[in-house]
């Protein structure tokens, strides 16, 4: 980048909000995605909208790119920067600035962490329920760019259903207001959820109000563990057919339990083949109800160990071991591949069994969980990228796991976005029309091109150069 270029955005934003030190540029090069990795040209922290406003402007007037980022825990590397651009790091907008009690919403910047604004509405005895896995460490834009999920998605859905409105600043540097805290707005093209889970191709999100919900009053958490997979997948079916609803039925594998155990030190029987968390709440007599039908689904179905966590520490430690499922599993080899194919959940089953042959098919390592409720598998391969074939067998595993969870009527990504890692796979999903209808909603929005290029597919000439696997050694991971 022309250092006219850097001096301009200096002053922007200040000497104090722009970093190009080889130490800041490697520090934003990557994210939690595996073997993916490009330095930018510089790290600008906005410290408000017309900031980035001029920003843009002037990143369409000199034709350098713009890669928005949040805390930077993307695990489809949506946030690692592209060839000659710098990232914007919007970490500095962290304030909650209303929680509107008698409308139940709450607005707050992009850069609160998740949990931060769980923890400040649950005091006013009110409920975020979006929960993802990094929920004390991601940000509540990256939340939205991405249509996060979590823990909660059987009863409580994602982070599209409690977006109600947005504030961001558009690729031309106009600002885009739209929703709001009406309950029902029909007026024209419903653009928020238009702009949820758009990865930061189409603006930077500077402020979102979000829904909330009445915090339930009484919770259960239990924890099942089966000696077959065939005695899981019944429990799970059963679950449905019985009209059950928790609000969370979380699945760990044997090589997950396995790895948390050893990581967590809970006590867990490491010896089960499967197991299932559950979470019931809502009013006290209804999770009393509800937990005593699973436990006598469970005990039809050979459920050989059943906890039920008896106090809130005790439900805070299995939720937490939950939640330790990729750091668990990244301890075992230095490189984790993670990802979220998603079936309908009737074929939830099926896939596992698909990734367990893929597995050993490809003589790679897989170990399991996910959010069974809600069709949403974590396939994660425990590789080291040093090793060429290795890696290769790898890919050849999350090609055969994407091709058979589309034959199964499902999709690529739950949760995690498309980003980088598995743009090859989208026309596959969405349709050769569908993705030319997302390609001309992009170059018409962002007609230079200049927001997040080469993520979730390629919208011109100018990006294909910007890819940040071009050029190196290491193929790109295509799972």
């Amino acid at each position: 980048m022309d250092k006219k270029i850097k001096s301009k955005l200096k002053e922007i934003v200040g000497q104090n909000n722009f970093f190009d030190s080889n130490e800041d540029k490697l520090t934003y090069s990557y994210d939690a995605t595996p073997i993916f990795n490009e330095l930018p040209e510089a790290v600008i922290f906005p410290e408000n909208t017309l900031q980035i406003s001029n920003i843009i402007k002037l990143a369409n007037t000199e034709k350098f790119n713009i890669v928005p980022r949040g805390a930077g825990t993307g695990l489809s590397g949506g946030s690692i920067p592209v060839e000659n651009s710098i990232a914007l790091v919007m970490t500095k907008w962290n304030n909650i600035l209303e929680i509107d009690h008698s409308n139940l919403t709450v607005t707050v910047e992009p850069g609160v962490i998740t949990q931060n604004l769980q923890n400040e509405v649950e005091k006013l005895n009110l409920f975020y329920p979006p929960d993802p896995g990094s929920a004390s460490v991601c940000t509540i834009g990256g939340n939205i760019s991405n249509n996060a999920g979590g823990l909660r998605g059987l009863k409580y859905g994602v982070t599209k259903n409690y977006v109600m409105g947005v504030e961001m600043v558009l690729p031309n540097g106009e600002i885009l207001k739209t929703g709001g805290k009406n309950v029902k707005d029909a007026a024209g093209y419903n653009l928020k959820d238009f702009i949820v889970g758009s990865e930061g191709t189409l603006g930077v999100i500077t402020k979102a109000t979000l829904k909330l919900i009445h915090k339930p009053k009484s919770f259960s958490t239990i924890i099942a563990f089966f000696e077959s997979m065939k005695d899981c997948s019944k429990t799970i079916s059963d679950i449905f057919n019985c009209n059950l609803t928790p609000a969370m039925m979380e699945y760990i594998d044997n090589t997950t339990l396995k790895c948390i155990e050893d990581y967590a030190k809970l006590g867990l029987p490491k010896a089960a083949e499967a197991v299932l968390l559950f979470e019931f709440d809502g009013r006290e007599e209804e999770v009393k109800e509800d937990t005593n039908n699973l436990e006598m689904i469970l005990n039809n179905n050979n459920a050989y160990s059943v906890k039920k966590a008896k106090t809130l520490l005790e439900s805070s430690k299995l939720k937490a071991a939950r939640r330790s499922a990729f750091s668990a599993l990244a301890r075992v080899k230095p490189t984790t591949i993670l990802e979220d194919a998603t079936v309908p959940r009737a074929e939830f089953p099926m896939l596992i069994e698909l990734v367990n042959k893929a597995g050993k098919d490809n003589k790679v390592l897989f170990g399991i969980f996910g959010h069974a409720g809600d069709g949403n598998l974590h396939p994660t391969c425990l590789t080291d990228e040093r090793n060429k074939n290795e890696i290769e067998r790898a890919h050849k595993a999350f090609d055969f796991i994407f091709n058979e969870t589309i034959k199964l009527g499902g999709t690529i990504t739950g949760e995690h976005g498309t980003g980088l890692s598995k743009k090859e796979f989208l026309e596959n999903v969405a349709g050769i029309p569908g993705v030319e209808m997302m390609k001309k909603i992009k170059s018409v929005i962002d007609e230079n091109n200049i927001l997040n290029p080469g993520k979730i597919f390629t919208t011109s000439p100018r990006c294909e150069g910007n890819l940040p696997f071009n050029n190196k050694q290491i193929k790109p991971f295509n799972g």
